[in-house]
């Protein structure tokens, strides 16, 4: 196998770079590669000298882009990188049977892998094993991919969408991107039902209808950060709940649903909001094996307070 550096993993990363983003440009390229823009030109000739048509077109909208019907090199991975992978899947897809599709796919990489970085992962596979995330959600493939490309191609879409009661609606929305956090899957997007931006739970998705009508993301548009500002928010019920536990601790059992946690001092703090404050006191706080109080939300106060005299009368004496 090629090393990470050289002239030929450069022009194979190149090859990477142009199949997921048509109409990348050699200044653009060469920033990927950490090169120089004549040396990205030059990995743009290795791999036309190795027969795979790559076309370049000038002005605004242009670049490079990969001739129709390219056919690809067997694609090849370094022990660090077959390794990582296989452990990225247990990580992310731990209690995966066998014939499940994830599975499936992982067994087919491994089994095209050179014999020593092969054997490695396959011993890897078999032997370790990973809790799965008590948060996690998988959403169905086929929607996911729909939405991806949706994403990709900048296509508004309508989506139907099964909320947390159960009741079902269709929303038109400029998908802006898809964002894993805390082994759930969301789609960030502006949603013209309610002009306003959402976050929709990729496995609550029903169905995706592509339109033709395009879009335009925010310009400074940083995914991750908008999740996080807009889940939990917009809801009835204000809730603010301090931990005495490093937020390290306390993050995995928050689900995103309940609000942003923050630094706070020695502890953290989860400011968010709720329409349901019986269900956020008595499923998701009271899951939470580290001491808090409620600072903010009339609402949610008296939730706690209900919770815990049902619970003081499980252990009274008649």
């Amino acid at each position: 196998m090629p090393s990470e550096t050289s002239p030929t993993a450069r022009a194979l990363r190149t090859l990477e770079i142009l199949q997921t983003r048509p109409g990348t440009t050699a200044d653009e390229l060469a920033r990927r590669l950490g090169v120089t823009e004549r040396a990205a030109r030059r990995y743009v000739e290795i791999l036309r000298e190795a027969g795979i048509p790559v076309s370049s077109t000038r002005g605004p909208h242009g670049g490079y882009r990969l001739g129709r019907g390219t056919r690809l090199p067997p694609v090849t991975f370094t022990q660090t990188e077959a390794l990582g992978l296989v452990m990225a899947v247990l990580d992310g897809h731990p209690a995966a049977e066998r014939d499940d599709l994830v599975s499936t796919a992982l067994g087919k990489v491994i089994r095209a892998l050179p014999e020593d970085v092969g054997r490695q992962a396959a011993q890897l596979r078999e032997h370790a094993s990973a809790a799965p995330d008590r948060h996690a959600a998988r959403p169905d493939t086929t929607v996911t991919s729909e939405l991806v490309a949706a994403v990709a191609a900048r296509r508004r879409v309508l989506v139907t969408y099964r909320g947390e009661s159960g009741s079902e609606w269709t929303a038109e929305v400029d998908p802006w991107a898809v964002v894993v956090r805390y082994g759930r899957w969301y789609l960030l997007c502006h949603s013209h039902r309610a002009s306003a931006v959402r976050t929709y739970r990729v496995d609550r998705v029903l169905t995706v209808e592509h339109t033709d009508i395009g879009f335009e993301p925010p310009a400074d548009l940083d995914p991750v950060a908008a999740l996080e500002e807009h889940l939990g928010t917009g809801w009835q019920f204000t809730t603010r709940v301090v931990f005495d536990a490093a937020l390290a601790d306390v993050a995995p059992w928050i689900g995103a649903q309940m609000g942003r946690l923050e630094a706070s001092g020695e502890g953290c703090v989860l400011v968010g909001t709720t329409r349901n404050p019986a269900m956020y006191a008595g499923e998701w706080l009271a899951s939470v094996p580290f001491p808090f109080r409620v600072e903010e939300g009339p609402e949610l106060r008296a939730a706690v307070v209900a919770l815990a005299k049902r619970f003081a009368a499980a252990v009274t004496e008649p």
